[in-house]
This record gives structure tokens, sequence and C-alpha cells, in this order.
């Protein structure tokens, strides 16, 4: 099967296997943005819990950082990420940021 060349507007003829991958690109890219808008607005939730978080501790004069339940999440993390086919060590520099962000909230909080 051979490709009929298609005239752009505007623009030089593409081949028709061309615009079919240029509107398969377009899905994916669309799909893609979703996602983005999901992770921003699941980051923003989880914010918001890490943030009462904080205050309950700082009410509470209770430290910051809790290195035991890091530690079992990072290894929580790490069999989530495995079971759904992401790079664990990925997952864990990702999870690291995360906590880190907020620890620095709390000490915040705390000061």
């Amino acid at each position: 099967m051979t490709d009929t060349a298609t005239q752009t507007a505007g623009g030089p003829q593409e081949p028709e296997h061309v615009l079919r991958a240029r509107e398969v690109l377009a899905k994916l890219r669309g799909d893609i943005d979703n996602l983005d808008a999901i992770l921003v607005y699941t980051l923003a939730q989880r914010f918001k819990a890490t943030q009462a978080v904080g205050r309950l501790k700082a009410e509470h004069d209770l430290p910051p950082a809790d290195p035991d339940r890091e530690a079992r999440q990072v290894a929580r993390l790490r069999q989530l990420s495995a079971d759904a086919e992401l790079d664990p060590e990925f997952a864990e520099a990702f999870l690291a940021f995360i906590i880190q962000e907020v620890i620095r909230h709390h000490e915040k909080l705390k000061s």
C-alpha cells in the first residue's frame, strides 16, 4: 500500500502515514496533558493533607520529620513502582523531593 500525498493548508504535501502519525501524536499529547493535570491536582491535595499534619505536629510540639515513617513509605513506594513498571529509583527520588518539601513546610510551621 502506498501513501498518497496530501496538501496541507499553506504547506507542502505530506504522505498519509505522516498525517496519521500527526493525529496519533496529537491524541497522545492530549493524554499527557490530562495526566499532567492529574499530577498537579494530586500533588496539591497531598500538600494540603501534609500541611494539616504539619499544623498538628506544630500544635503538639512533635518533630517535623518522622524517619521511621519515611523509611516505610520508601519501601512501599518502591513496591508500588515495581508493580506499576515504573523505575523504583526514579520513584524514590521523586518521593524524597516531596518529603524534603513537606519537612521544610513543617519546620516553617513550627517556627
